[in-house]
């Protein structure tokens, strides 16, 4: 199990970004246009350099929804490949049986 602080970090970089999002998105459109002025693209770059640092979408980290664990995680499933493992075996998954031979 992942520490809750940092499951909470998660959270709250997922809302700053959801919140930022448009006003991000319409900052890089302007400073990536290159018929614009300069001046007008470095203002746009400035201001996008003021945005908090958590609003980005690079800094979100996928974490598995059970455990909170960030690595060994299934994009599809939401999970980590422990939860996946311990959920197949139970029986929990549909179609999905645990492999032997």
């Amino acid at each position: 199990m992942a520490k809750k602080a940092m499951v909470e970090r998660e959270k709250k970089r997922q809302k700053l970004v959801a919140k930022y999002a448009a006003k991000r998105a319409e900052l890089k459109a302007i400073a990536a246009d290159a018929e614009r002025p300069m001046e007008e693209r470095f203002k746009a770059n400035l201001k996008l350099a003021q945005l908090p640092r958590n609003s980005s979408e690079t800094r979100l980290h996928n974490r598995c929804q059970l455990s909170g664990r960030p690595k060994a995680y299934y994009r599809k499933l939401k999970l980590s490949r422990i939860a996946l493992r311990d959920l197949a075996s139970k029986g929990q998954i549909p179609g999905m049986v645990k492999s032997s031979w």
